[in-house]
């Protein structure tokens, strides 16, 4: 039955677009198609399946991934307090108890976003159908999944009372921290059984259900603590929680425990997930974020994959100790984070997160995404984790500002625009320019003095105030939209910061610049970052293989080479000497935030690309004016550890030359075609630049020649039932009580 109905949207799909068959085939389902039948079987069981084993770049095991929680505590539907069912079923589906098992409302009101976006995006899914996507089909959000789920709800509900839906429910539903059921959910966040929850610990875990990995409050506690408080006020509206229960619940904020302390006050207490570590715990947990979007949650915890992944070893042993030697003599809330690029392939070699895992898993080098303004500020380019949520791997935390890192992709810009490298300018001591609210008052932050400067001197030593005036140049507009297409998930909206844009007003990730800077050191193609080359399955079914990676022209050779050509002056006699001077070719940038509060430095060699961060976690405001007697910019500590990690990294690598960019003279013709002194053509309003000069659109490039990256992995074994001996240790968090259940006015009778 499903095959044929298949065929037929496919075909109809294919005649009328997709979008619009959205709204007209839930409508029929609705309407008139006939439900009966036996249930399929289900595509996966919730327990007892293998782990999903990972592998270094040498066929090593570094690790496993495994539904930890949701294999190993399952629970009776009578253990399940009330109070749980109340938060998730106020939280997700105020109509359960009284309507159907598909919502035509919320059905229309998603497949109009999908029609906006041209694609599905939106869901608009029931309790109901949110067990059936997670039990019966293989979660794809396509349109022949979304019709299957929609009949197998109805189906459902003709078998099934509301109650043991919404039971069968708790007991498979995602929570993040790998943990499927509500059971598995109180252990991994609580260390509680589930019979035990409260009011405000039932509304963090159903606060967590619209997106784990963007809720979950080790990662994120402020936005998890927002939707514990949502959630909390919608159970207190729909009658679910009298006033006073209510009151206690709200007053009890969410905590993370911390080992050795006790909380005082009325607190939600939140414990680190207890497990075994491994030894590289910030590259596997980006691992598992990654392969959660790529195979979905039911094949990585439930399918027995083996993954290759791109990690080497003696790399990340380089990037540890780099860290470790920098950070010696100082304590937390100092930190510092790293990730290093294969420019050819978009292989992440290493990934170092912070000072220690077992303290914070928020991994700083992995980012942010940056929210944007809410109206009436316009905005003008989305950032990508806005646009494409799945397509970006978060850290956790907010992300740091990335300073004269992001100049950059003004200079890139400007080259493009047919801006000479030679092009003069004059920076003064301090530049005024509209923005801010006002008017920025622009200074140089990492030296160099007012006086005459060619873009590429400016660059050298960093002259804020002469790439303020090149940004007024080439247009805001234009430099967001490129930083986006060399990977960076940057944002600008008419609320930032005007002309100060391109000094890094923008939240990065240590990963997404050296990434984006790699682009460069490869001429131009962006490939997109990945730790993973391949994973197959128990049966040695491919299901996801990047051992060919393919990227995309976003720049020209000539303007990447000509960016490569000024930034190793950065190292041979700017910000970057002599700290980050390596004994071999190689271009950089420093970056550091007023205060100082943030400092890079980003640089790369042919082989290999690298960005490190340094600054306080617990805030962006405590500036860095003494550490072991220096004030830090991005030049000193930041290129001491870029410098020793390239070093160990490369070590045994003969040294690699850069390609030459066009001769002077001749680049501002040959770069993107414009004629000498295009540039120079008045400005548009706005501060925009003509479209004369806009980027030209990427285009796809064949895959690299590079040699074999894939590993032999060992034949599939069923896997031990604990960790492996080198996993290292566990940290225990002493056990609180989690308090007792509340009680509430109840669901209608099913």
């Amino acid at each position: 039955m499903f095959r044929v109905l298949r065929w037929v949207l496919a075909a109809v799909g294919a005649l009328v677009g997709a979008p619009i068959l959205v709204a007209a085939t839930i409508l029929v389902t609705l309407l008139y198609y006939p439900v009966s039948g036996p249930l399929p079987q289900p595509v996966r069981s919730s327990f007892g399946t293998p782990p999903s084993v990972v592998y270094d770049d040498g066929g090593h095991i570094i690790g496993q991934l495994s539904a930890a929680g949701g294999s190993n505590v399952p629970v009776k539907d009578a253990q399940i307090p009330p109070v749980v069912k109340y938060a998730v079923v106020a939280s997700e589906d105020r109509g359960f108890f009284t309507e159907g098992a598909v919502s035509a409302k919320d059905l229309l009101r998603a497949a109009r976003a999908d029609l906006n976006s041209h694609a599905p995006v939106q869901g608009g899914s029931t309790i109901t159908q949110q067990y059936v996507k997670t039990v019966y089909t293989n979660g794809s959000r396509t349109l022949g999944r979304k019709f299957r789920e929609v009949v197998l709800a109805r189906m459902l509900a003709q078998k099934l009372s509301k109650k043991q839906i919404l039971d069968r429910y708790l007991s498979v539903v995602y929570f993040g921290q790998e943990a499927y059921g509500v059971g598995a959910a109180a252990q991994a966040y609580f260390r509680t059984p589930v019979s035990k929850l409260d009011a405000s610990q039932a509304a963090t875990l159903a606060g967590v259900l619209p997106a784990p990995s963007q809720y979950d409050p080790l990662f994120n506690l402020d936005a998890a603590e927002q939707r514990r408080e949502t959630v909390l006020d919608l159970m207190h509206a729909q009658r679910y929680l009298t006033d006073d229960q209510y009151q206690q619940a709200m007053a009890e904020r969410l905590t993370v425990a911390q080992p050795g302390s006790a909380a005082s006050g009325p607190v939600t207490l939140v414990y680190p997930l207890q497990q075994p570590t491994t030894k590289y715990p910030y590259f596997l947990d980006y691992v598992r974020q990654y392969m959660e979007q790529r195979v979905g949650y039911n094949e990585l915890y439930h399918g027995g994959l083996r993954i290759q992944t791109t990690l080497d070893p003696k790399d990340q042993a380089a990037a540890e100790s780099a860290i470790a030697a920098q950070l010696a003599g100082t304590k937390p809330p100092l930190q510092m984070a790293t990730a290093s690029v294969q420019p050819a392939t978009g292989y992440v070699a290493a990934l170092v997160g912070g000072r220690d895992y077992n303290v914070s898993q928020v991994d700083i080098a992995l980012g942010g995404c940056p929210q944007p303004e809410p109206p009436p500020a316009r905005l003008i380019v989305q950032a990508t984790c806005q646009a494409q949520p799945n397509s970006v791997v978060l850290g956790g935390g907010s992300g740091r500002l990335a300073g004269s890192t992001f100049k950059p992709f003004t200079l890139a810009a400007a080259l493009s625009a047919g801006i000479s490298p030679q092009a003069n300018y004059y920076g003064p001591a301090t530049y005024d320019a509209p923005g801010c609210g006002g008017v920025c008052v622009i200074r140089n932050a990492e030296g160099g003095s007012a006086g005459n400067y060619t873009l590429t001197t400016a660059t050298w030593q960093s002259i804020d105030t002469v790439y303020v005036q090149v940004l007024k140049q080439v247009g805001i507009k234009t430099v967001a939209e490129l930083a986006k297409r060399l990977g960076v998930s940057t944002a600008y909206d008419e609320s930032d910061f005007g002309l100060s844009y391109t000094l890094g007003t923008n939240p990065v990730g240590a990963l997404e610049m050296a990434s984006a800077y790699a682009t460069f050191a490869n001429q131009g193609t962006y490939v997109p970052p990945s730790p993973v080359v391949r994973a197959v399955d128990s049966q040695e079914k491919l299901v996801f293989d990047n051992s060919h990676p393919r990227g995309t022209r976003v720049l020209s050779p000539s303007v990447a080479d000509t960016v490569t050509q000024i930034l190793q002056g950065v190292i041979q006699h700017g910000t970057g000497n002599p700290n980050a001077v390596i004994g071999r070719p190689a271009a950089g940038k420093t970056g550091t935030a007023n205060g100082p509060y943030d400092a890079w430095f980003v640089g790369y060699t042919p082989q290999l690309s690298a960005a490190v961060w340094m600054g306080y976690s617990n805030n962006d405001s405590t500036p860095m004016l003494d550490v072991k007697g220096v004030q830090v910019f991005g030049g000193t500590y930041p290129a001491k550890a870029w410098h020793d990690l390239m070093t160990t990294s490369l070590a045994g690598l003969p040294p690699a030359n850069f390609a030459n960019p066009p001769p002077p003279g001749v680049t501002a013709n040959v770069l993107q075609g414009l004629q000498a002194g295009a540039a120079r053509t008045p400005l548009s309003s706005g501060g925009e630049a003509p479209t004369s000069q806009s980027l030209p659109p990427p285009t796809a490039v064949a895959p690299p020649t590079i040699p074999t990256t894939t590993t032999t992995l060992p034949p599939y074994t069923a896997p031990p039932s604990t960790m492996p001996p080198n996993f290292g240790s566990t940290t225990t968090i002493p056990y609180s009580s989690g308090g007792t259940g509340a009680t509430g006015p109840g669901p209608p009778a099913t």
